[in-house]
């Protein structure tokens, strides 16, 4: 699957209920400056094109597009991964945001096998 990057009115749709088909997102989000996002994306990449995560969307933002995001999703800091399940029985969609590692690697914070356990837990 491709990583999509989303604009910031995407993204509003996205966590605010607008997209009216039952998917499963995976975004992270990410700043043009933090060499850890940089870092972590041919990774993200990988996980994004496994055979095994082809009923999923991915999606990347910029947080530098839109600031005030970390405070309204109550993040600090990027790299972030959030699990979206959009409109689910004409519910509001649920985000469920990756915890912090226990031991963050210096190079991408996440590691592959943490986003993926991530994905299995909370998207599959």
């Amino acid at each position: 699957m491709r990583i999509n990057r989303l604009s910031t009115h995407a993204l509003q749709n996205l966590i605010n209920g607008n997209v009216k088909e039952n998917q499963t997102c995976v975004l992270k989000f990410y700043s043009n400056g933090c060499h850890m996002c940089h870092a972590l994306s041919p990774y993200f990449k990988d996980i994004a094109e496994s055979a095994e995560h082809k009923d999923l969307h991915f999606f990347a933002f910029n947080v530098d597009d839109y600031p005030e995001i970390e405070k309204m999703l109550k993040f600090k800091g990027v790299p972030t991964i959030f699990i979206v399940h959009t409109h689910i029985d004409n519910r509001l969609p649920t985000m469920r945001m990756m915890p912090d590692p226990n031991e963050p690697s210096e190079k991408t914070w996440y590691k592959t096998r943490e986003i993926r356990s991530f994905i299995k837990k909370e998207a599959l």
